[in-house]
């Protein structure tokens, strides 16, 4: 079960580090029967313009493209938010690592670090984390931009190198991030990570071990798939060893028993929502941004280790339409299109589904259809107020990406 759980909620990455010296350091709904216009939605980068996000203006530029959906979620914070089902999370984690994990002093070992600004540059994001200049993770489809030079974190693995110069040794980063992503009830473009690090000096990793004195943590070999270069396998061994058992004593907890010249360490990130709806069985990821009592209340106990099991409210008929259009020759992103039916419909939105591809047999041209279900979470939704939401959707992807209808 232990097991099971921890496929299920767990992206771990399993890798060791080398610590250099020094330091260094609105929620809105669009109203039915109002059309966003579509400055909401478009591609942002007009010359000279500016976005002012947490207090800081931002240039915009060819690389800009965030919607007002996605910049109304920023200092939401939900993570932070008492009682709320991803606060919960958050606490039970940060009481099982106080502790577990104590140092020499009594006091825990693992400082928790959560309300670390989510804008961050790409030299943070990428740079820092070794990702080379071409890598497909740096991409304007996958990424939130507000410049070429800034961006919203798509990780919390952003603030790993400055935490690391900054002299820590085991630490939780919690915050927002941000990815385009297709639309359905496990995906948001918002959603919240936990993540921990941890490193060990030579001692720390082999005090206990016979003979520990005599390890190394690191070497000049090559790189396999068990280890890189510059590391010994028993210090990846017993590294891997460590990881394996945190994770292991997280989960157990959670669901019952049901850069460093001198360190070596590991780091995981789990998604807060993934444990929240396995955990609580919260069926649809948009109900976390709810702020219908029926769903809060269900959160407001007393101890954040009692049990919940969420209790749906009524599910409301789905109101579906299909759209389809020929692609444009090219530069043509699937998420932008489901980014602007996000931004456009909202979280009315349930999911799209990419039902049919068709290639014109004379001119080659391709043409998609898709099929987006709408359902309100709180009451039952018209197919006029419906209709007038889709047309929109059709008329901006049109204007916005350069494809030509076929409604």
């Amino acid at each position: 079960m232990v097991c099971s759980a921890l496929r299920r909620v767990a992206h771990v990455r399993v890798y060791l580090v080398r610590k250099a010296s020094g330091v260094s350091r609105g929620h809105q709904h669009q109203a039915l029967g109002s059309r966003p216009a579509a400055s909401e939605f478009a591609a942002r980068g007009a010359p000279g313009s500016v976005v002012e996000l947490l207090g800081k203006p931002y240039p915009q530029d060819d690389y800009s493209n965030l919607s007002q959906k996605v910049l109304s979620r920023v200092g939401r914070n939900l993570h932070n938010q008492q009682h709320h089902p991803l606060w919960l999370i958050k606490e039970r984690v940060k009481e099982h690592f106080y502790k577990q994990y104590v140092g020499r002093f009594g006091t825990p070992l693992f400082s928790v670090y959560d309300d670390l600004s989510p804008v961050v540059t790409t030299w943070q994001n990428f740079d820092s984390l070794l990702i080379p200049a071409g890598h497909p993770s740096r991409k304007k489809g996958d990424n939130y931009y507000l410049n070429r030079t800034h961006m919203l974190r798509a990780h919390t693995s952003a603030h790993q190198w400055d935490l690391l110069h900054a002299g820590l040794d085991a630490f939780l980063v919690v915050g927002d991030v941000y990815r385009r992503d297709q639309i359905d009830s496990q995906h948001y473009p918002v959603f919240h990570q936990l993540e921990a690090v941890r490193l060990f000096s030579k001692h720390e990793l082999f005090a206990g071990i016979k003979n520990g004195e005599s390890l190394q943590l690191f070497e000049q070999s090559s790189r396999s798939a068990h280890k890189q270069e510059t590391h010994t396998m028993e210090a990846m061994k017993l590294v891997e060893f460590d990881l394996k058992q945190t994770l292991t004593r997280l989960v157990t907890h959670l669901f019952g028993d049901a850069g460093a010249q001198d360190r070596v360490g590991w780091a995981f990130g789990l998604g807060l929502e993934r444990l929240a709806m396995i955990l609580y069985d919260i069926p649809d990821i948009r109900l976390f941004w709810s702020e219908d009592e029926r769903f809060l209340k269900q959160f407001l106990v007393s101890d954040i280790n009692q049990k919940v099991k969420f209790q749906p409210l009524s599910k409301y008929p789905a109101v579906i339409n299909d759209i389809s259009f020929w692609l444009p020759s090219e530069n043509y992103s699937e998420n932008d299109f489901y980014d602007l039916v996000r931004t456009i419909g909202g979280d009315l939105v349930e999911k799209v589904d990419l039902i049919d591809k068709f290639e014109h047999p004379k001119t080659h041209r391709t043409s998609h259809c898709y099929r987006i279900t709408y359902r309100h979470m709180e009451r039952t939704l018209s197919q006029s107020e419906v209709r007038h939401i889709h047309q929109a959707v059709q008329e901006a992807a049109v204007q916005l990406l350069g494809v030509e209808g076929r409604f």
